[in-house]
């Protein structure tokens, strides 16, 4: 007889609650990056469904797989881009750029080389850096304080009363609330939600070198600098180290296989994977990658349920999306910031990479906690003993 999955509710809540922040963060961006390819109400549906498929079936079978909790996601720096520069090309070419951006990241995932370099990242400066990617989204508790203290108030005494009675259920008790915060801020202005099934719509792809140069390859070096790196960092922070080059190839592949739908980026996730890894979704790291599947679960269901899902995200106020995901990730801050500064000869380096990357800054279209990390490493080659501090790290 086979064994059953040690399935919890901690586990259900760490990957419902990742799909949550991860979709009411940047849905819109999405939404609007889509509108700006040139994409109608229809193709926008099959957008969101196609990503919610492929970000489901990538999160069940990687952290199946490797029994960690893999958490892909969409690029929302290359939404971000998109919105920006696709209105010049059709939807057609676009989605050209996506299938050539695919190519790239492919390539990538295949190089030995680049890999090895990536995963040779001192455990102190990934620490840092997640640290710093973290750092803004928990000062939104109390920013949002400012806009609304009683809901403020009342998610932080649930976090204080939750980490110390029900910590497996502190999540879902968080969610719960976070629903309930929701239809109460909306009141009447909420506009009533509607099912349908989503369907998928085939976009043919055209060949446009410029396309392919202005949105294929910047949203290609967008995504592996700014979301697989620090994907892959997490992942290290909290001392999974799976095969990132079997599962990066994976996602290309995806990536290829639905781009013509609008899957236009897909990445290793950052914070919702922070969510799944956190102390308090189960006592045995070995066990939650039943978190990861979790997420999965909800990725698929996110797909299926597209058209009410855009009108969900589209009217969640502000202010619950920020504390939800603020609340989610204070034990895995925690826990970065001690790892971080845990050894004296790389404090130097971790400061510099935690403040850099919770700076917001960005140049030449490379976001904050990749221009940190740079910071870190040459802080780590400045110092008198780098190599032998680089084969501790």
């Amino acid at each position: 007889m086979s064994k059953a999955l040690p399935l919890q509710l901690s586990h259900i809540a760490a990957g419902f609650t990742a799909v949550v922040v991860g979709y009411s963060s940047s849905v819109v961006i999405v939404i609007e990056a889509a509108r700006q390819s040139g994409a109608s109400e229809s193709q926008l549906i099959s957008w969101l469904l196609i990503l919610g498929l492929i970000m489901g079936l990538s999160c069940a079978f990687f952290s199946w797989k490797f029994k960690m909790p893999i958490i892909t996601a969409w690029s929302t720096p290359g939404a971000v881009f998109l919105i920006s520069t696709a209105g010049d090309f059709s939807l057609a070419e676009v989605t050209g750029a996506f299938l050539f951006a695919g190519l790239l990241s492919l390539a990538a995932a295949r190089s030995r080389l680049l890999m090895r370099g990536i995963e040779r990242i001192p455990p102190a400066l990934a620490a840092a850096m997640l640290a710093g990617i973290l750092l803004p989204y928990c000062l939104g508790v109390f920013s949002s304080a400012q806009q609304n203290p009683l809901l403020s108030v009342c998610f932080i005494a649930i976090y204080l009363l939750g980490s110390r009675w029900f910590p497996r259920y502190l999540m879902l008790v968080l969610l719960v609330v976070a629903a309930i915060a929701a239809m109460a801020l909306a009141g009447d202005a909420r506009e009533p939600l509607r099912f349908s099934l989503p369907s998928l719509e085939w976009v043919m792809p055209a060949v446009n070198l410029q396309a392919m140069l202005s949105i294929g390859f910047p949203l290609f070096l967008i995504t592996t600098l700014s979301q697989n790196l620090p994907g892959i960092s997490i992942q290290h922070s909290h001392n999974y180290q799976p095969d990132n080059r079997f599962i990066l190839t994976g996602i290309a592949l995806l990536q290829l296989l639905s781009a013509p739908f609008g899957g236009f980026m897909i990445n290793l996730a950052a914070i919702t994977a922070a969510i799944c890894m956190a102390d308090n979704v189960d006592e045995d790291p070995a066990k939650r990658y039943l978190a990861g599947i979790a997420a999965g679960v909800g990725y698929l269901l996110a797909g299926l349920f597209a058209v009410t899902i855009a009108l969900i995200f589209t009217q969640m106020p502000a202010v619950v999306t920020s504390l939800l995901a603020g609340i989610a990730l204070l034990s895995t801050l925690q826990n970065s910031l001690l790892r971080s500064l845990a050894d004296e000869p790389f404090r130097q380096g971790a400061l510099l990479t935690l403040l850099c990357s919770a700076s917001g800054l960005s140049l030449a279209g490379i976001s904050a906690p990749v221009w940190g990390l740079l910071a870190g490493l040459v802080t780590l080659w400045l110092h008198p003993h780098w190599k032998q501090l680089a084969k501790a790290g």
